[in-house]
């Protein structure tokens, strides 16, 4: 159907298909999918001279019907749509993969995940523990030329040094603390005091510095480092500050910071009195935004960045309801049911029929299925509300995201965490944590799969090909097929799922394993 639609609309109108070739195309698709086109002795007859064949053959096939009409604009956009967007997913689903025996699975070089028993395969662990030490070494010889500047966890070193982290979490190696370390150090002497989030300011290295430090047993330089992390309370708190509430460069941001040091140091490290004051912030900020809006009834807490409101993970009120919702933030319950709860469920009123979700409140775009903007980061807030508040509701709302993500998740815009295939792969992993559900777990194991082959697809290349979240925007070359060029963002999913092939037991959804996502504007993506 896409492909009529692109034929009507050629420049030349020499090359557009003509009344007659588009009547007898819908005809056969109408036999093929049981819809009734009006005949040519119906009041609805095409035009047959030549200039209305050659010059609108569209508004032939619009006389068709009523009904037709509609159709095609909604096929044709929705296709056109993904296929611009993302790759056709080549996976068998989880059905088919259960009947994968071992011995196929071995032939295959490890391609499939599942044994014979349901289990991962041996050939598939150690497929990614393989991959694992190539993209490890070529990242390390990529980051020779990176910024030296650059200290944020979002494109900076101090995400190297939080993928560090997370391996010797996973594989309990000294070496891997010590890089962490390494580059943790070099983040805290290029640190400019100007935003305070955990992904683009001074908090994340700093949290970060102190977790790695704690690790080694450093407790001055650790207790240093979260002294200083709490000294940015200031400007989150003050009455005179402009800075948002969001994620990437918001009070959310901070909130982040401060639960991270304390899961990985203790509940105790940062005192309750301080977050309970950047919680009260981001509330507050909230109801006097809803009510400027006159939104109080229907979404108590409504959030703006750069004057749009947006409803992503990364901007806007998926990502800070998440927040909120953490157990950790102690956020009263009656505070939770009075205003967390409906802003949520209006946030859910916002689905397209698809299941995907716009990119802010304005947008009725059908086109984001990415972290940042869509589904995949709109996914982890339903989830949290069905741990918090215990309704089904929230979990098969996750569960129709996650439809949306495996049919439309493998993106042409590249291989990473915020914008990408990577980053869609989490959901996958949030959703297996809160279902138990093997399926989940296959696919984010074929999103695993999908970006170890970097460089084999077509996608574009990122600004900083060796960050942690691969900074995509518009105006890139596609990306080329070479293994030279790595992405921090495939080792984020790829790490992650050795995590989980290692019989790691599954874990709740914490504050340390939310999908950061990007700080590009809805524009730009």
């Amino acid at each position: 159907m896409a492909k009529i639609m692109r034929e009507c609309w050629y420049a030349n109108g020499a090359a557009r298909l003509t009344a007659l070739r588009i009547k007898k195309t819908l005809s056969q698709l109408s036999q093929q999918e049981g819809i009734k086109i009006p005949d040519d002795k119906s009041e609805t007859r095409f035009r047959s001279s030549s200039r209305s064949e050659r010059v609108c053959p569209w508004r032939a096939a619009v006389a068709m019907g009523e009904n037709m009409s509609k159709r095609l604009k909604l096929v044709t956009g929705s296709e056109s749509e993904m296929e611009e967007r993302s790759f056709i997913n080549p996976f068998p689903d989880w059905d088919q993969g259960l009947s994968v025996s071992s011995n196929s699975a071995k032939d295959s070089g490890g391609n499939e995940p599942f044994d014979a028993n349901g289990k991962i395969s041996d050939a598939f662990q150690k497929k990614l523990q393989s991959k694992i030490k190539d993209l490890l070494q070529q990242m390390e010889e990529g980051l020779k030329t990176a910024d030296p500047h650059d200290f944020s966890t979002y494109t900076g070193w101090t995400g190297i040094a939080l993928l560090y982290l997370q391996l010797y979490r996973v594989t309990q190696e000294a070496s891997h603390l010590q890089r962490a370390l390494d580059y943790v150090k070099r983040t805290l002497r290029n640190l400019n005091g100007r935003r305070v989030t955990f992904l683009c300011g001074d908090a994340g290295p700093l949290a970060v510095g102190a977790v790695v430090h704690h690790h080694l047993k450093n407790q001055a330089e650790s207790q240093e480092c979260v002294t200083k992390l709490l000294q940015l309370q200031r400007s989150v708190l003050s009455p005179d500050s402009d800075i948002p509430d969001e994620l990437l460069y918001g009070r959310a941001g901070y909130l982040y910071a401060l639960l991270y040091v304390n899961k990985e140091m203790g509940p105790d490290t940062v005192d309750e009195t301080t977050i309970t004051k950047v919680v009260t912030a981001i509330l507050e900020s909230g109801k006097n935004l809803s009510k400027e809006e006159k939104k109080t009834e229907r979404c108590p807490l409504l959030y703006e960045w750069h004057k749009k409101q947006y409803v992503g993970a990364a901007h806007g009120l998926a990502g800070i309801y998440y927040m909120l919702m953490q157990p950790s933030a102690k956020v009263h319950q009656d505070i939770l049911n009075e205003l967390v709860r409906p802003s949520v469920d209006y946030v859910r009123h916002k689905k397209f029929r698809s299941g995907n979700y716009p990119s802010s409140l304005s947008n009725e775009t059908d086109r984001l299925v990415h972290w940042c903007h869509g589904a995949p980061g709109v996914l982890h807030m339903l989830i949290m509300a069905h741990k918090i508040f215990k309704d089904e509701k929230y979990l098969r709302d996750a569960v129709e995201c996650g439809e949306v993500i495996w049919q439309r998740g493998l993106l042409r815009k590249g291989y990473g965490i915020c914008h990408g295939t990577a980053g869609n792969g989490y959901a996958f992993l949030a959703l297996y944590h809160a279902t138990q559900d093997k399926k989940y777990l296959y696919r984010a194991c074929k999103f695993a799969e999908w970006c170890l082959d970097y460089g084999t697809h077509g996608c574009r290349i990122p600004d900083r090909p060796y960050s942690l979240f691969e900074d995509l925007e518009r105006n890139h070359n596609i990306c080329k097929e070479t293994t030279g060029v790595i992405s921090v963002g495939n080792s984020a999913i790829t790490h992650q799922s050795r995590l989980i092939v290692s019989r790691v037991p599954a874990r709740s959804l914490e504050p340390r394993n939310y999908p950061f996502v990007t700080p590009d504007r809805e524009a730009d993506v």
